[in-house]
């Protein structure tokens, strides 16, 4: 099937609601089989592993898939089952029949999500993220010269990335730095953060290691729109590598 694909649905009324609409697999992979742990090793193999759900959708080639899907994921690994658990969001149904069976612990579920959220909503959350911040290239440099990303590695400096983000009732969707807001706020003191493992790939480019943390607790819902356009987008860096995904409940 070859057709354009868009990002989840966001939906806005005159009320001031955001209405989400995107699907959903939950999957439980054997962490013991070898198509599994390679994913857990190799940064690359899971974007591949995750992206193998939606072949199809577009033309082979085609630029930016996973962004035109609308493809986020995220996971958790149960060391004492030995399981993968693996979040998938996207703007198209998934397909996961190119996973080995053997691989499953038990069959992908796939859900619709549809959700109208409005101004004062309360929701928990989960997210995994990369936090860095950008520092500029030397003085001197040449004018092509790229900043470097700089992954911060404590909870309060995460904590702090991730509060830049918030969006205080009446406050526009984008701070004047620049940075893109979520459409809700919190009491950040009240946030609750984990550092995780980095994960990396061997085949990639050189030095490819993502920094990830864990951010979780309660969001008020204060622009709608913006709110839904950050589920559906995801936050932050990485998000090819299972880094960005807002979760809530």
């Amino acid at each position: 099937m070859n057709t354009t694909a868009a990002t989840p649905h966001s939906l806005s009324d005159p009320a001031g609601a955001g209405r989400f609409v995107t699907s959903q697999s939950l999957l439980s992979l054997d962490a013991r089989h070898p198509f599994t742990g390679k994913s857990l090793i190799d940064a690359q193999d899971m974007h591949r592993t995750v992206m193998s759900g939606f072949l199809g959708w577009l033309d082979d080639g085609s630029p930016g898939p996973r962004s035109r899907m609308g493809v986020l994921s995220t996971w958790t690994i149960d060391l004492e089952k030995a399981r993968l658990n693996l979040v998938v969001q996207a703007s198209v149904p998934a397909d996961w029949s190119r996973i080995p069976r053997a691989a499953l612990a038990r069959t992908p579920e796939t859900l619709t999500v549809d959700r109208t959220f409005r101004i004062g909503d309360r929701v928990d959350f989960r997210a995994v993220v990369n936090p860095v911040r950008s520092v500029p290239p030397p003085a001197g440099s040449s004018p092509n010269t790229r900043g470097t990303r700089v992954p911060h590695t404590r909870p309060e400096y995460v904590k702090k990335w991730f509060v830049r983000r918030l969006q205080a009732l009446g406050e526009p969707a984008v701070a004047p730095d620049g940075v893109t807001r979520i459409g809700a706020d919190t009491d950040a003191e009240r946030l609750a953060v984990r550092m995780l493992p980095r994960v990396s790939s061997p085949m990639t480019r050189k030095n490819l290691r993502i920094a990830r943390a864990e951010i979780h607790g309660t969001l008020t819902v204060t622009d709608p729109e913006t709110f839904v356009a950050a589920l559906g987008q995801g936050v932050g860096h990485a998000r090819a590598y299972s880094c960005g995904l807002i979760l809530v409940r």
